[in-house]
């Protein structure tokens, strides 16, 4: 495969009902973003590892809706698979020792506070990038 095949090939990942996973990365984006910000300027000291880590997962979901909406296969393969072990690792941890999160970060729980989707989103995201391969 050629270069400008590749490059044709990733650019059906943002069309189409990929669009629609743009805009619900988008829209994780914005609230986990939103929320993090809000978090860290007023209460920072009460749950530093839980608002940082919501900010982090915010920057991977923005990561995703860029790299999803320009076609970006490789980077936005890369970005669910640190999205869904972030979802794993944090939402596992967040249930062995809930005392270390004194208030939930987007991924705790896997996704609890945001009825699961944080967990099952990197799934839709890899069933759709794998699929349009």
């Amino acid at each position: 495969m050629d270069q400008s095949d590749d490059t044709k090939g990733e650019r059906v990942i943002g069309t189409g009902a990929g669009r629609a996973l743009v805009a619900v990365y988008g829209l994780f984006a914005l609230a986990a973003g939103a929320r993090a910000t809000v978090q860290i300027l007023t209460r920072f000291d009460e749950a530093p590892l839980a608002y940082s880590l919501s900010a982090f997962a915010a920057a991977v979901y923005v990561l995703l809706t860029v790299a999803l909406a320009m076609g970006r296969r490789t980077l936005a393969l890369w970005a669910l698979g640190i999205e869904l072990a972030g979802v794993l690792v944090i939402g596992t941890a967040s249930v062995i020792d809930a005392a270390a999160f004194p208030d939930e970060t987007v991924w705790s729980v896997y996704g609890k506070g945001y009825l699961f989707i944080p967990l099952i989103l990197p799934l839709v995201g890899l069933y759709w990038l794998l699929r349009r391969r």
